[in-house]
């Protein structure tokens, strides 16, 4: 930022529906007002970035990063550009002297990984990288509970990491979502990233990676009544998958990343440990559950409060958003991101090992931390 007291200036890179949606960037930025001041906008389609720009007060508009990156006025940059843009744009934007909030996963490869963390590191710059979850209270108390042995040693977890994909849903799809079945996109970049990031958000960095990954229906179809109903969508890659982290010490994750799931009454986490088990957004209950044994004795039971555990009230409140004030937040206190390059390295290293571990037939050893 350029002093304690002046707004962290952001760029957005795309003006599609993670910088617009309801819960997107734009839509909830105000929150940070006089912390956050969004400079300027670039998008592909400089009408749509100029539309953009106009209705949400952003005063300069651009129809591609380098423009952007060049007209100066900027402190960092928002990366909401496709799966397969990610690296290409975040490293322009890194060695142009920004700090770096990107969406999910961080690069492709692994040595994509490590350039960006290598070029932020050697410039004393910031990556912040998507999901937002682990800033979510029902997330970051549930670490907490794990954290302070509220349910003894954890031996394992079940993980919701999917949706019924692009376009699978009744009511369609605004946009083409083709490119979300096609090689360098699928599930588990798009959504099983999420539940990796929730797990060792929770636990900690994973050690081993055994998976099983196919594609269910070569076509897939445009369902309801939008403006792509019934365009066919070739499945170039994996839209099912299914695998087991290990976490040593006799602590397993089990996590799916499939556009398969229509609905589920299951809680998005379970955590089950020697002495109780966590609950983590099941519909129809509070946001986070505690069960404990020994509540007295010889009585086994879910916590009852008046006030629950942790509510969702932040996501409601930040949206998207809450990357940037995270990284605004963490330039003005001089701290590590919690959203920090290393975890999305570390999830980057478990999507991999799925895909080596489901092609090969073989349990996979990882290598990073954070």
């Amino acid at each position: 930022m350029p002093d304690s007291t002046s707004p962290l200036r952001i760029g957005v890179l795309g003006a599609g529906g993670i910088a617009v949606a309801s819960y997107g960037v734009l839509p909830n930025i105000a929150q940070y007002e006089g912390l956050v001041e969004v400079a300027a906008i670039a998008d592909v389609d400089p009408v749509r970035a100029a539309d953009v720009a106009a209705q949400y007060g952003i005063p300069r508009s651009y129809g591609d990063l380098d423009a952007m990156l060049a007209s100066g006025g900027i402190d960092a940059v928002a990366n909401l550009t496709p799966i397969p843009l990610h690296f290409d744009t975040s490293r322009k934007i890194l060695q142009a002297g920004m700090h770096l909030v990107t969406e999910k996963p961080i690069a492709a490869t692994m040595e994509q990984a490590d350039e960006l963390i290598r070029l932020a590191d050697e410039r004393g710059l910031l990556i912040v990288c998507a999901p937002p979850d682990m800033l979510f209270e029902p997330y970051s108390k549930a670490a907490e509970l794990v954290a302070a042995g509220e349910i003894g040693r954890v031996a394992f977890a079940r993980v919701h990491s999917s949706h019924a994909g692009p376009g699978g849903g009744p009511r369609g799809w605004e946009s083409d979502p083709t490119w979300f079945y096609a090689k360098g996109s699928g599930p588990l970049l798009d959504m099983g990233v999420y539940g990796i990031h929730e797990i060792t958000g929770i636990l900690g960095p994973a050690r081993r990676v055994s998976a099983f990954a196919g594609v269910t229906d070569e076509v897939r179809t445009v369902r309801g009544d939008g403006p792509f109903a019934g365009l066919e969508m070739p499945v170039e890659v994996a839209d099912n998958n299914l695998f087991m982290l290990d976490f040593g010490d006799s602590t397993f994750a089990v996590v799916d990343g499939t556009y398969n799931l229509h609905a589920s009454t299951g809680p998005k986490v379970e955590i089950f440990g020697r002495r109780g088990v966590i609950n983590i957004l099941q519909p129809g209950h509070d946001d986070l559950e505690l069960y404990k044994t020994d509540l007295e004795p010889g009585v086994d039971g879910w916590l009852q409060s008046d006030q629950p555990l942790a509510t969702s009230a932040t996501r409601e409140r930040y949206g998207r958003a809450i990357m940037i004030g995270h990284l605004a937040e963490c330039l003005r206190d001089g701290v590590r991101p919690v959203l920090s390059g290393e975890h999305a390295r570390h999830a980057l290293e478990i999507m991999l090992a799925v895909e080596t571990s489901a092609r090969e037939n073989r349990i996979v050893e990882l290598t990073t931390t954070f």
